[in-house]
């Protein structure tokens, strides 16, 4: 049984950082893998905030120069460093994963699912 496992949310203020990491059970982030993260605003749809490929990165517009995915294919652990954290910001975040090599900021892409872990971003 595939789990994936968020941790590392909580409560910031503006221009503050965070780091989540997403932990698999059950479940090898391979190299050949697409893995992401997500997130839900109050009230709104989930959006992609940044993936990875078998062919490259990819993020949101509102999150380049801030954010940065990176993966531990040693410790099988998805991380999203976050800075300069905004008010907007503000979201339940959730990783994803998928065994295929392309993938987009379609949520249909993404086979399997964390619980999220919530970010609150203070002005």
């Amino acid at each position: 049984q595939v789990q994936l496992v968020e941790s590392g949310g909580g409560s910031v203020q503006a221009g503050g950082s965070l780091r989540l990491s997403c932990g698999a059970s059950g479940y090898i982030f391979y190299s050949s893998d697409c893995v992401g993260w997500f997130r839900q605003p109050p009230g709104k749809e989930r959006e992609g905030v940044a993936i990875i490929g078998r062919y490259g990165t990819t993020y949101a517009d509102s999150v380049k120069g801030r954010f940065t995915v990176s993966k531990d294919n040693a410790k099988n652990i998805l991380y999203l460093q976050m800075n300069s954290l905004k008010p907007e910001d503000t979201a339940m975040y959730y990783c994803a994963a998928v065994r295929r090599a392309y993938c987009s900021f379609n949520t249909q892409d993404f086979e399997y699912w964390g619980q999220g872990t919530q970010v609150t971003v203070s002005s």
